[in-house]
């Protein structure tokens, strides 16, 4: 999983070196998001506490953190996408209810979220890239796209 480290408020850059992919419950799960900082810190440390309630099952803490997130009025409110995967498996996660497994392994989300994940696409099927060097490329491909994107990627890998 990768993340650039761009923050931007309005049109402004106030952030290079944010880091928006995390690792959680004993370093076999890990999380990014998309969308303001703040909401994310608040996503964050929820998904850590449903993965805590359900020992580590990835799927069962998503989809109790998407039904409070799309039932809590205060949660409601968040901007904010998360995807979280573990070794087997990965999701997009919404505050509008959306849990979605996608069928190539392959997410991306935010602003340059449809150029990372056609460049990332196109890798796998073209090259024989290890998994985080693709999603690396594919971030530093949109960097040169997107504004809201930067160079500045970390990279995540179980």
């Amino acid at each position: 999983m990768a993340g650039d480290g761009q923050v931007t408020l309005g049109e402004a850059i106030v952030k290079h070196g944010a880091r928006k992919v995390r690792r959680m419950y004993r370093d076999t799960v890990l999380v990014g998001f998309a969308g303001s900082a703040a909401d994310a810190m608040s996503l964050f440390a929820r998904f850590e506490a449903k993965l805590e309630e359900y020992r580590g099952n990835l799927e069962r803490g998503a989809v109790e953190l998407v039904k409070d997130w799309r039932t809590d009025r205060v949660l409601r409110r968040l901007e904010a996408l998360l995807v979280v995967g573990d070794s087997e498996r990965t999701f997009l996660l919404s505050g509008t209810g959306e849990l979605i497994e996608p069928d190539d392994g392959l997410l991306a989300i935010g602003s340059g979220g449809s150029c990372a994940l056609a460049a990332a696409r196109a890798l796998v099927q073209h090259t024989q890239m290890e998994a985080a060097d693709i999603a690396r490329e594919a971030m530093c491909i949109t960097a040169g796209i997107d504004v809201y994107t930067n160079d500045s990627v970390v990279v995540e890998e179980l």
